[in-house]
């Protein structure tokens, strides 16, 4: 992309939505009309939150004093000595509860209670978003409903057990892929049912607008942390992308920089790489679906990724070719996390270990030369997958 295409694709993205929620021809308000009201009254308080500063300040104390913010930016000096780059990780799993979703929960969460809400509802796939919202629920008084599809819950019983202790209730769901597009169907119908007393605490950049912005200005601080860390521009800013919450709150960061901006998938739930535009989960975005229509079942060895669908600013930054999506296989995931994790003793996420996936496979070739510096962002940390990288839980 040319400097001048940079600079016009930077200035439509990564900002604001228009009023009707879309980001270029994605995104947008796909809900029943019962959930309108809610949907705006949403957009509303939101609004008004962000430009309050009383409500940044208290957000900024619970980052600070609670979630352990800023985390690091750590040099991958061994990995980087073998792969031939200068790779950096920007290390979201040392934050509270072992990943990025604690940012978005305790924004959400603070709002919920704003709004006068009283319990929180949520999806969750490897069930770090469940683990965040039941602590944001603990934190401040709230009840909290997680729906987890019964696949997921199988292979995350570590997660379950954390929701479970902190005062959640965890709901199993039984339909369709029973996964992380069938758990969202369902919080989404318990949502309709209790529009008065509960927030749907939405965990990625999904869903009905505001939600693809809402939760990308509350991740946003990854990546304005690592532009702040970094010692330079790197050439190169790489997260994995499932609905892709992590991946938006680190480009925000640099969107407005050279940096290639590249995106990591799950080869069997590669939305952007294979899908086509169509609605799911109350917004139009690129999804996988046959040539009917019909919604795909997406498959990963990563819970947080075998979802259909992905984010419309995604869907928009691809479209506009400001950033770049790339997918890997389950085999190379798991090399991944073991190289990661005998070069720097760091064990990450499955779903983390798409994006090193990704920079030990383009390390040294024409999409990844020798010698770039590399900004990955690690989005969580590998103990819930304990079970699947021993071989129990396939």
């Amino acid at each position: 992309m040319t400097g001048a295409a940079m600079t016009e694709a930077a200035m439509t993205t990564m900002s604001a939505p228009a009023p009707t929620g879309r980001f270029g021809e994605f995104g947008g308000r796909y809900v029943p009309e019962s959930l309108i009201p809610a949907c705006a009254a949403l957009e509303t308080a939101f609004r008004e939150a962000w430009a309050d500063p009383a409500f940044h300040e208290q957000l900024s104390r619970l980052r600070s004093q609670y979630a352990g913010r800023p985390t690091a930016l750590t040099p991958a000096h061994n990995l980087s000595a073998q792969l031939g780059v200068t790779l950096l990780l920007k290390r979201e799993d040392l934050a509270h509860t072992g990943s990025h979703k604690i940012n978005n929960v305790l924004g959400q969460a603070l709002l919920a209670r704003r709004m006068g809400k009283s319990r929180l509802i949520a999806e969750t796939g490897a069930g770090q978003h469940g683990v965040a919202t039941a602590t944001a629920a603990a934190l401040f008084g709230l009840r909290a409903t997680v729906y987890m599809g019964e696949r997921d819950i199988a292979r995350q019983r570590h997660n379950v057990f954390r929701m479970e202790l902190l005062g959640a209730e965890v709901i199993p769901v039984t339909s369709g892929s029973r996964t992380l597009k069938d758990a969202t169907n369902e919080a989404m119908r318990a949502w309709v049912a209790a529009v008065d007393e509960a927030h749907f605490c939405l965990g990625s950049v999904g869903g009905p607008h505001p939600y693809p912005w809402l939760v990308r200005e509350l991740q946003r601080v990854i990546g304005e942390e690592a532009r702040a860390q970094a010692p330079a521009v790197p050439d190169v800013v790489v997260a994995c992308v499932g609905g892709g919450s992590n991946a938006a709150g680190t480009f925000a960061g640099f969107v407005d920089t050279p940096a290639r901006l590249i995106g990591v998938e799950a080869a069997g739930g590669a939305a952007m790489t294979d899908g086509m535009p169509g609605v799911v989960h109350g917004y139009r975005s690129m999804v996988l679906q046959d040539a009917h229509g019909q919604v795909l079942e997406a498959e990963s060895i990563a819970a947080g990724l075998d979802y259909p669908g992905v984010g419309p600013e995604h869907a928009h930054l691809g479209a506009t070719g400001r950033a770049e999506y790339r997918t890997v296989t389950d085999d190379e995931v798991l090399d991944a996390v073991r190289r990661l994790a005998r070069a720097e003793g760091i064990i990450c996420a499955l779903e983390s270990a798409h994006a090193v996936a990704w920079v030990l496979r383009a390390a040294g070739t024409p999409d990844l030369p020798t010698g770039s510096a590399v900004l990955l962002t690690l989005s969580g940390r590998g103990d819930k997958d304990m079970a699947t990288l021993a071989g129990e839980v396939r």
